[in-house]
């Protein structure tokens, strides 16, 4: 890396590992810029805790990505076409695009929360200026640990992993039918906006 700055940066989902990884950076990279990249359609949950999480790291987390919300890009440049496993769509635009804008041209190390039990590398940018870490793996922390880290920083876990298992929009088309059961019953009106992206065939 060149003599100009680095920025140290960690993104945050709302989920436990990212937000378990801002406790225990805090105080480890003072000069640390917190960010999360707002898709307009996020469960109330997520930003209740987002919130808390900003009150104990004492400075602000960027909330980017304001202007292109989900609705836009459905509308504008995917023709009614819906994320698939196949074309996911979504994270590219509305998680990786954004963090890429955010970093710009500066040398930038991105703070990654996946944890020393996890078998998967998570998103790595191409961009030469950015360069991910992973401190759990590092330490060698693992699932006990990050609750440890919640539970004794007094913010525990996010309200909706009472029924979901991770954080996202909450029409999110990957979750599970027992979290769509969970969605129903806490978020009736989130539900029936839900639904609204499915077309309806009246033959099936």
């Amino acid at each position: 890396m060149s003599d100009k700055k680095i920025r140290h940066v960690l993104g945050l989902s709302g989920g436990k590992d990212s937000s378990a990884l801002a406790i225990l950076m805090r105080d480890k990279v003072p000069q640390m810029e917190y960010f999360f990249t707002d898709t307009g359609a996020e469960l109330p949950e997520t930003y209740e805790y987002l919130d808390k999480l900003e009150a104990y790291l004492g400075k602000p987390i960027d909330r980017i990505n304001a202007t292109r919300t989900f609705d836009h890009l459905l509308k504008t440049q995917y023709n009614d076409f819906l994320p698939s496993p196949n074309t996911r769509w979504c994270t590219r635009e509305l998680k990786i695009r954004p963090f890429e804008e955010f970093a710009g041209n500066d040398e930038v190390i991105s703070y990654v929360g996946i944890r020393a039990d996890e078998d998967r590398e998570g998103y790595v940018s191409t961009k030469p200026n950015i360069k991910a870490v992973f401190p759990f793996k590092e330490f060698g922390l693992v699932y006990a640990d990050i609750m440890r880290i919640l539970n004794d920083s007094g913010l525990g876990i996010p309200a909706y992993y009472e029924w979901r298992s991770r954080s996202g929009c909450y029409f999110c088309f990957f979750q599970r039918k027992s979290e769509w059961v969970g969605l129903k019953e806490r978020h009736p009106q989130l539900f029936e906006d839900a639904k609204k992206y499915e077309k309806f065939d009246p033959e099936t």
